[in-house]
């Protein structure tokens, strides 16, 4: 049986840059929000999306409401 880890997939600041994409906001806007480039932000947004096995934004966003962190 394997056990779940006890430290959280995402970070206060990665549930943060997916509330505001599920917030129907572009990129660039969300990067500008966050104050980061969007070059940084699409970095930030690939992490995510690899840590929960995910391919796209938006399914790390449904990911996350379906677990009601977001």
């Amino acid at each position: 049986m394997t056990t779940p880890p006890t430290a959280p997939l995402l970070s206060r600041q990665d549930l943060t840059l997916l509330s505001l994409i599920a917030g129907g906001l572009q990129l660039d806007v969300v990067a500008r929000r966050l104050g980061v480039s969007e070059r940084t932000l699409r970095r930030r947004v690939r992490r995510v999306c690899d840590r929960i096995g995910v391919i796209a934004p938006i399914e790390a966003v449904v990911w996350a409401v379906r677990r009601g962190l977001i």
